[in-house]
């Protein structure tokens, strides 16, 4: 399915992302290595289970990477032009090894362009839950996406 165009999403309107994933060992192992993230509590599992959690964590920007991927497909995939920010990012529970995210996305808010009539800003709210519904990330994203092609020429 493709991304919306900006027209197409409504304030208030949710997207129960039929994605999901499961987080595994060698996820959380090679994303901490490709962003050369030596955080023990990621990758030593010795230290990691001398820690309050007992057990490696799942890097939390892997965590925010998965979150947003996972939305794309309903959300913007061919339809963005940018991404201009995210903000209040949050992560209010652990993800640990063999843990399944699901994802929901929000409409916060959205508006015309300034500068360019074939587009608009939309704010989500992207929340990320486990398999026993906790939530264990969130953040707020903005995007830039284009307006529906008016001629066949532009489609």
């Amino acid at each position: 399915m493709p991304g919306l165009y900006f027209e197409e999403w409504t304030v208030g309107q949710v997207i129960r992302h039929p994605i999901r994933r499961s987080c595994t060992e060698m996820d959380n192992m090679l994303f901490s290595s490709l962003t050369y993230n030596p955080q023990p509590l990621h990758i030593d599992f010795d230290y990691a289970a001398k820690s309050e959690w007992g057990r490696p964590l799942v890097n939390s920007l892997f965590t925010l990477s998965l979150l947003i991927g996972i939305s794309v497909h309903e959300t913007t995939l061919g339809t963005i032009v940018a991404n201009l920010g995210m903000t209040d990012i949050k992560f209010p529970h652990p993800v640990f090894h063999g843990d399944t995210i699901r994802v929901e996305t929000e409409c916060l808010s959205k508006r015309e362009s300034r500068s360019r009539p074939d587009a608009g800003i939309v704010e989500y709210l992207h929340r990320a839950y486990n398999q026993s519904d906790i939530l264990v990330a969130e953040c707020k994203r903005q995007v830039f996406l284009q307006k529906k092609p008016t001629s066949p020429v532009e489609a």
